[in-house]
């Protein structure tokens, strides 16, 4: 079982150790999701700001080639597609490079259906980058893109990154709205061929006093 490194109030307890493994279980706000071959992911928080009344958002840690995180990244290629013409196409980046604790896929389940995704995958000892930023328009306005990027970004500092990149493209305006409430700055493309009309570049230095790695 995962070591759990204390919690936020607004992300709740951040698990260190995740591996990948046969099997399933749920339990509290903890629960595993396994794929065969890979070992045992075990990262998730309920997300405990939903208005009364109504059902919380689950936050899991996925595979990468889940058939959530599949589904939500191919709608977020189709959103891109729609947007620009052109995009990045998700299933061309190895799911190995999200595996814990290099790396770290994100799910939000509300009323039971997938509804964002998010990832980090870690470039160098003290790089990671952010990838695969999605949240389903229905579910947008609730803060919950900032949660999981706040979760992403705990993963990469207690497995020891102390910088952060991401991409977005200039339309995303929500998104850069976003991170740059987040602390993320622009800088220079860091992928060779990137048109700079179109790429927005950004990144931000961690700092977590209390970062602790197992």
């Amino acid at each position: 079982m995962a070591e759990l490194l204390g919690s936020r109030p607004d992300i709740g307890p951040i698990a260190s150790g995740v591996s990948f493994a046969r099997g399933a279980t749920e339990a509290s706000n903890l629960s595993i999701t396994t794929r065969p071959g890979r070992g045992t992911i075990s990262h998730v928080t309920n997300l405990s700001s939903a208005p009364a009344g109504s059902a919380p958002t689950r936050l899991s840690a996925v595979p990468y080639d889940h058939p959530d995180a599949h589904h939500l990244t191919r709608a977020l290629h189709l959103d891109q597609v729609a947007t620009y013409g052109f995009a990045e196409d998700p299933g061309e980046t190895p799911a190995a490079q999200f595996d814990p604790p290099q790396g770290l896929f994100l799910i939000a389940h509300h009323d039971g259906g997938a509804v964002g995704c998010g990832g980090i995958r870690l470039l160098d000892a003290e790089t990671a980058e952010i990838k695969r930023m999605y949240v389903k328009e229905s579910a947008r306005g609730n803060g919950l893109g900032r949660r999981i990027l706040e979760y992403l970004e705990r993963h990469a500092a207690v497995n020891g990154a102390t910088q952060l990149l991401l991409e977005t493209g200039f339309r995303n305006h929500d998104a850069l709205a976003l991170y740059q409430r987040c602390g993320y700055t622009p800088r220079s493309s860091y992928v060779p061929g990137r048109d700079p009309r179109v790429n927005r570049a950004l990144t931000k230095r961690l700092g977590f006093p209390d970062r602790r790695v197992s």
